[in-house]
């Protein structure tokens, strides 16, 4: 076996340019939420096939994620990095130009393969050009940029929509992708590759579990949980995909080949709960969103830009502690510090159910949002770093496909359970099937235009805004209940391991 390439002798300037790459791929997951109404206008198309602009990307993202990332330990990370970074920067372009919504959404499945690929390689450069002493601060700043992206995706969209088109919240995505390419070729130093077979009945394997497990979930709730095609119900598909990935542990545990994901991964204490960890955090980013956006936007009557700022004061928060934050990673308690991050994030959630409410003031909002801005800060860098820092040098790719992969899965869990739980809180609060989040949006929009003259709350009839907000309220308990099992669980994380450099 050959020995590590040294490290790199800045390896700042690698990790900045695959953080610019990174970035824009996030920011890509949440972007197009604002964009939704002028897609429809423009593309003549109907809600669900606007929903599937954002679900095939979220599906072609996740469901490779195991693979790519043992692709990194086979070819090299850099190499997989910027062949993902070229296809997604291609398909970014191709999305602006589209002129129907069937080819927007195939460009977006290309689009998330391109993610795909990228993601996992930026965790396995910082594991393996930074000493375990200096691998704090850098996932601390890998953190700040994951954090931050899924925040600014919304405002940026909302600035480039107002101002631009729909188009350009793609294209955009051109010159960035660019910049980063020529970064990543430049400063991304080349590391040592591990030639080995390839798990090829483990790569099948994982990608029809994960497919039919994601498929199933983004489409239960707009079939009511029946059936999907003819006589295939959403239980069965969800069924189906938890066989196929209980078939591929068990061949991962009995074979005797190069295994797509060694189990011996999950012998380390930390990496197991941090990846617990990490499921709520997807869960709860993902969905805590929705809520408020609508509530700003259906009650306030704000437009999605203002809507978005809501949750500046956050964003701006978390970019100041996090880099703080992770320099205190490599010398504390990272159950101190993440405990300190879910169990903000948890209370924050809990705190904004309580007082949303049609005559809820933009002061009382300010504080809760920004100890959201708090929980962004010490969550990231603290479950990142300590996921992987006992890790051997090897698996580095591995382990961060898998860490990687149980995050995006818990994005799809939460996006698909807060729609279940709006709909829910809405029938208990107003009582009509009317007033579910649509419904009621476009009631609200209908009497608007129709010149309905007072008894207005925003853009909704008073005499429902009340009951809507409070359903908006209590659906962001379920993240909040969900971040509690990952609080408990960051509790439980030893002292990394001194590893000799």
């Amino acid at each position: 076996m050959t020995s590590q390439p040294a490290a790199p002798a800045n390896p700042w300037r690698a990790l900045w340019a695959l953080c610019i790459g990174f970035f824009m791929i996030l920011v890509d997951s949440t972007i197009v939420s604002v964009a939704i109404r002028d897609i429809m206008g423009d593309l003549n198309a109907d809600i669900n096939a606007v929903i599937w602009v954002t679900s095939a990307y979220l599906l072609a993202y996740v469901v490779p994620l195991l693979i790519t990332g043992r692709l990194g330990d086979k070819y090299g990370p850099k190499r997989v990095y910027m062949v993902g970074l070229v296809v997604f920067t291609a398909s970014s372009l191709w999305c602006g130009l589209t002129d129907s919504v069937e080819m927007l959404i195939l460009a977006r499945v290309v689009q998330g393969l391109g993610a795909a690929a990228m993601t996992p390689q930026t965790m396995a450069v910082i594991t393996r050009i930074f000493p375990p002493d200096r691998r704090g601060a850098a996932m601390g700043m890998w953190g700040a940029v994951a954090g931050i992206a899924t925040l600014v995706g919304p405002i940026l969209g909302g600035l480039l929509v107002d101002g631009f088109g729909w188009e350009w919240i793609f294209f955009i995505n051109v010159p960035v992708g660019l910049i980063a390419l020529v970064l990543a070729w430049r400063l991304v130093p080349r590391l040592e590759t591990h030639p080995r077979s390839f798990d090829w009945l483990g790569v099948v394997l994982s990608a029809c579990g994960l497919f039919l497990l994601v498929y199933g979930i983004q489409q239960a709730h707009g079939v009511e949980w029946g059936a999907l095609i003819g006589p295939i119900t959403v239980p069965f598909v969800i069924g189906g995909g938890i066989v196929f990935l209980i078939a591929f542990v068990l061949w991962q545990r009995f074979t005797r080949a190069e295994v797509l994901v060694p189990l011996s991964l999950f012998k380390d204490r930390n990496f197991s709960l941090a990846a617990i960890a990490m499921t709520t955090v997807g869960f709860g980013v993902t969905s805590m969103a929705f809520p408020i956006m609508l509530w700003a936007q259906t009650v306030l009557g704000y437009t999605p830009t203002q809507s978005a700022l809501l949750l500046a004061p956050m964003a701006i928060l978390s970019g100041v502690l996090a880099p703080f934050v992770g320099r205190l990673v490599d010398h504390g308690s990272p159950r101190v510090l993440a405990g300190i991050g879910l169990g903000s994030f948890s209370a924050a959630l809990f705190w904004l159910g309580a007082i949303l409410d049609s005559g809820t003031s933009l002061w009382a909002v300010i504080p809760p949002v920004l100890l959201l801005g708090v929980a962004n800060g010490f969550m990231w860098a603290p479950i990142s770093s300590t996921a992987t820092r006992n890790l051997p040098l090897h698996y580095a790719g591995a382990g961060s496909g898998v860490y990687n992969t149980v995050r995006q899965v818990g994005a799809v869990l939460g996006s698909a359970a807060i729609a279940v739980a709006m709909e829910s809180r809405l029938e208990a609060n107003i009582g009509s099937s009317s007033g579910m989040a649509g419904g009621a949006g476009a009631e609200a929009g209908a009497e608007s235009g129709a010149g309905a003259a007072g008894g207005m709350s925003g853009g909704l009839p008073d005499s429902i805004a009340s009951g809507f907000a409070h359903a908006m309220g209590q659906s962001l308990w379920v993240p909040a209940a969900l971040v509690l099992i990952g609080f408990v669980a960051v509790l439980f994380f030893e002292r990394p391991k001194a590893r000799v450099r």
